[in-house]
């Protein structure tokens, strides 16, 4: 199947993805009475009284806004607002059918930092969650920062959070089958909001050996005019202060996790990093190396972000369950312990790991369940 042309067949025929719906019948007068005037305005005055009643009588307490600025929209950069509405619609699709949480699309007419903010602040009482997406970095490192301290709803930057918990969980399995531990090196390449996430997030699991390079090279204190977000990298990672490029730091690696640009790595690469390397190659739509290759070199376990090959490392196996679990407990915050805990959670979902099995697929069932009750278990403690 040719994806790109029936994928605008179906978004033509359809004029979208969403819809929607009431979850009251409009049959007649009195159902209309209790839907809106007069009744309604006693649910007003009821909030009014007392706002703890909004999360009880509003469907909004339990909507999720699916917010973008159009300005890193999958890899296909900074195409704007308009041009990114079709994967909040998809987002906003994914939220319901995998998580049963209804989302929202919003995108928004500026790139400016402060004008996002506030936007978002004045339309937060609208949702019971914020979910971030598809914002360039180093925007989106101070847009989420900032709204979680500003906001007391769960706010959440998907391709920073969703991507390192979803790799996490895949690389818990790769370790297992690969008789690794946390000792083991592991190379990053990018350090966007989805590199620096998956860093921050693998040394918080007790990771003890990571390098992140950028389109520049290692990240290392040999390196100028660092910018905050990868200076605070330094305080931990490349303990041993490996310089130069990404080959200096793939000798002897036993993980490699690209979040970066197509076929940036050969074979000859692969050979470079320790006997049965871990390759988790995400860059989309084409990987860092192709799983064949990879696998020609001598890797182990191959992971990409496609789902026409083994071991996809898809956020869709995380927000959905995320938010679910947020909201059950009505969470202010989604806390590194509720990340680690998801990523636990979801590696554990895989009963045998296995060289082509080390995370749960999207359509296997009980995934946001088991992310959810982690998170409600983690809160408990």
């Amino acid at each position: 199947m040719d994806y790109n042309k029936e994928s605008i067949k179906l978004h033509r025929k359809n004029q979208g993805k969403l819809e929607i719906k009431g979850v009251v019948k409009l049959e007649n007068k009195d159902d209309l009475s209790l839907a809106y005037t007069p009744g309604v305005g006693a649910v007003c005055l009821a909030i009014k009284e007392d706002e703890n009643e909004y999360e009880k009588l509003c469907s909004s307490a339990k909507t999720v806004a699916v917010i973008s600025d159009g300005s890193a929209v999958l890899g296909l950069g900074n195409i704007g607002p308009k041009a990114a509405m079709p994967v909040m619609e998809g987002k906003a699709l994914l939220f319901k059918e995998f998580g049963g949480i209804n989302a929202f699309p919003i995108v928004l007419d500026t790139q400016d930092t402060e004008e996002i903010i506030k936007t978002v602040k004045n339309i937060a009482p609208s949702f019971g969650g914020i979910n971030l997406e598809d914002i360039s970095a180093p925007r989106c490192f101070e847009i989420e920062r900032r709204l979680k301290e500003e906001l007391n709803i769960p706010v959440f930057h998907d391709d920073q959070h969703g991507t390192a918990i979803v790799v996490l969980a895949g690389l818990i399995n790769a370790l297992k089958i690969t008789n690794r531990n946390k000792k083991a090196k592991i190379v990053i390449n990018g350090a966007g909001a989805a590199g620096i996430a998956i860093a921050k997030l693998l040394h918080d699991y007790g990771m003890e050996e990571i390098i992140v390079c950028d389109s520049s090279g290692v990240i290392s204190r040999h390196r100028e005019n660092l910018e905050m977000s990868k200076l605070e990298l330094l305080t931990y990672t490349n303990p041993h202060d490996v310089c130069c490029g990404l080959l200096d730091a793939l000798k002897g690696a036993d993980v490699f996790i690209g979040v970066s640009r197509a076929n940036l790595l050969l074979e000859a690469d692969i050979k470079l990093m320790a006997k049965d390397p871990i390759i988790m190659a995400m860059a989309n739509p084409n990987p860092e190396i192709m799983p064949d290759l990879a696998k020609k070199a001598g890797a182990k376990i191959v992971a990409t972000g496609r789902s026409d090959f083994p071991n996809q490392l898809n956020n869709v196996l995380v927000f959905p369950g995320i938010f679910k679990g947020a909201f059950e407990i009505k969470a202010k915050d989604i806390t590194t312990e509720m990340k680690l805990a998801a990523a636990v959670a979801l590696a554990n979902l895989v009963e045998k790991p296995s060289e082509d099995k080390i995370i749960p697929g999207p359509f296997d069932k009980g995934v946001a369940e088991a992310i959810s009750d982690s998170i409600k278990k983690k809160v408990k403690k």
